[in-house]
C-alpha cells in the first residue's frame, strides 16, 4: 500500500523541481544580466534571495527524489532512513524559499508571468514535499505504510541468532 502511495508523489515532485530549476534558473539568469524588460523579471527586494532559494530547493529536490526512487525501488529500511533524511532537508530548504515567495508576493511591484509561475510552484513544491515526508514517516513507524523499523524480517548485517548472546 505504501508504495502505491509514495511513488506517484515522488514522481509529481521530480517534476515540480525540475520545473523550478528552470524557471529559476531562467529568470536569474535574466535578473544578473539586468534584462528587466524582455522578460519581465523586474521583482522587488526580495527577488534576488528568492531565485538563489528556488534554485537550491530545485536542485536538492531533485537530487533528493534519486535517493526517494532508491527506497521504493528497494523498500528495505536502510533506504527509508536515507530517503527520510534528504526529504527533510529538501522541505527545510523548499520552506525557506516559499517563505521568500511569500514576501515577494506581499512587497508586490511588477513581476513578470515567470515569476509569478515561479512562486506557484514553490508553493505547491513545499506542499507537496511535506505530504511525502509525512508518507516516510509513517512508513517509518507502521508496517502499513512502509518497511518499518519495527520489521522483524531484516536482520541486519550482524547473522547473529536472537537467543545468542556475544
Amino acid at each position: 500500500m505504501g508504495r502505491h502511495l509514495l511513488a506517484p508523489l515522488l514522481i509529481l515532485n521530480f517534476i515540480l523541481y525540475i520545473v523550478i530549476i528552470g524557471f529559476a534558473s531562467w529568470c536569474l539568469n535574466h535578473f544578473i544580466n539586468g534584462q528587466t524588460n524582455v522578460g519581465g523579471v523586474t521583482g522587488n527586494g526580495a527577488t534576488f534571495y528568492f531565485l538563489v532559494f528556488a534554485i537550491l530547493a530545485g536542485v536538492v529536490g531533485a537530487a533528493s527524489k534519486l535517493a526517494g526512487a532508491s527506497h521504493v525501488r528497494a523498500w528495505r529500511n536502510d533506504s527509508l532512513g536515507a530517503a527520510t533524511a534528504t526529504a527533510v532537508i529538501t522541505w527545510a530548504i523548499t520552506a525557506l524559499a516559499f517563505g521568500l515567495a511569500c514576501k515577494e508576493i506581499h512587497l508586490g511591484g511588477y513581476r513578470g508571468w515567470r515569476l509569478k509561475a515561479l512562486e506557484a510552484f514553490v508553493i505547491i513544491a513545499c506542499f507537496t514535499q511535506l505530504l511525502y515526508v509525512l508518507l516516510l514517516h509513517a512508513g517509518m513507524v507502521s508496517g502499513k505504510y512502509g518497511p518499518a523499523y519495527r520489521d522483524r524480517d531484516y536482520g541486519g548485517a550482524t547473522g547473529v541468532d536472537k537467543g545468542t548472546r556475544v
